[in-house]
């Protein structure tokens, strides 16, 4: 803690999605004082030129990121390119920097080395606790040992946006042992967001305007492992992903659907049942009424995530969906409430629980 009882924050990668996302949230939080913001290309710019909206910040100055500008802090995010953390998270134990650190990159998610291999196709790093508070563990009903894990904690990796989606989507049937996982279909529509800030082409607005389009198909998409690893958090054996994620226009926002066979002897009742119990006691999940189906807007800017389930009988699949913000629930909120857990917060403290709709 500082002089003024306040916690420090430093945010690394703070030009880019998830940092701005990130420090949009910290703005509001009653125990954070920000301070060092870094970046790497934009060094020596005024954070202005990348984040307008944030007006309270507009002129900070983006330093580098380096032990030397973040080590003096009571806790990091690190919004950086896969491959990065790792990098900076060394130099920063070296230099005998204490903070909590919770990085919004993939490089400390992954729990099997050969998964990391073979989807990023460079060395591991070591996983870190995982700021999923809502993920069930086997046997659980309504989650408790992850947030236990996140008590506490110095080193917290925040979950893909994807892989949340997917997760939150299907947990309580696979809790619940109500569905096959060896035969689960996700597609999703996500929000160019998603695909960060890089200059690239299929990301211009002239590609992307009135278009959708697949990326990284054929299960090639770095969140297939990580997805399978909660499945089988949640009690899954083998687990069998065919994952298919499609930009659509649209700035922020993933919609998840998600099938898998129904066990038989199951029914749509205790398919309902199982996913009252989980989401009725979370405060961010929303189990929506039977009938209706969750929509972008209704967790736009939020942390929260609307979800619903049936049964298709005539195919015999169960069919669930999920919404959240890539950018809230997705990222930066889950990124929130895993720092809130490790420092004895309240969970919620600064996490947005009502979307911006329309």
């Amino acid at each position: 803690m500082n002089d003024f009882n306040k916690v420090k924050v430093a945010v690394a990668g703070a030009s880019g999605s998830a940092g701005g996302e990130i420090l949009r949230l910290l703005l509001g939080h009653p125990s954070i004082e920000i301070g060092a913001l870094t970046a790497s290309s934009s060094v020596g710019e005024p954070l202005r030129n990348h984040h307008p909206h944030l007006f309270d910040l507009a002129n900070r100055i983006l330093e580098p990121t380096d032990s030397e500008h973040l080590r003096d802090h009571d806790v990091i995010f690190l919004g950086l390119p896969h491959g990065a953390s790792a990098e900076v998270t060394n130099a920063l134990r070296a230099s005998g920097s204490k903070a909590i650190l919770i990085d919004a990159g993939a490089d400390h998610r992954l729990t099997d080395p050969q998964a990391w291999r073979d989807y990023y196709h460079s060395e591991p790093a070591e996983p870190w606790t995982y700021s999923m508070p809502e993920l069930l563990h086997q046997g659980e009903t309504r989650a408790k040992a992850q947030r236990e894990a996140l008590a506490g904690a110095r080193e917290i990796a925040v979950p893909g946006c994807n892989v949340t989606a997917v997760t939150l989507a299907l947990q309580p049937a696979v809790a619940a042992g109500l569905i096959d996982p060896k035969d689960i279909v996700a597609n999703l529509a996500v929000g160019y967001s998603g695909a960060g800030k890089g200059l690239k082409p299929h990301l211009m607005m002239l590609a992307g305007l009135g278009n959708a389009q697949g990326y990284s198909m054929a299960g090639t998409h770095r969140h297939i492992p990580e997805i399978i690893q909660n499945l089988q958090v949640a009690g899954a054996g083998e687990v069998k992903l065919s994952f298919t994620p499609v930009l659509v226009p649209m700035n922020r926002g993933i919609l998840a659907t998600v099938t898998a066979p129904l066990t038989g002897g199951k029914t749509a009742a205790d398919l309902r049942a199982a996913y009252q119990a989980t989401c009725e006691p979370e405060p961010l999940l929303e189990f929506l009424p039977e009938g209706i189906w969750p929509t972008l807007t209704m967790v736009t800017g939020s942390a929260k995530a609307a979800i619903q389930v049936a049964v298709d009988e005539r195919a015999g699949k169960v069919v669930a969906q999920c919404a959240i913000d890539n950018l809230g629930k997705g990222t930066a909120c889950a990124a929130i409430q895993g720092m809130n857990l490790a420092l004895g917060l309240p969970e919620l403290t600064g996490v947005p629980t009502v979307s911006t709709a329309p």
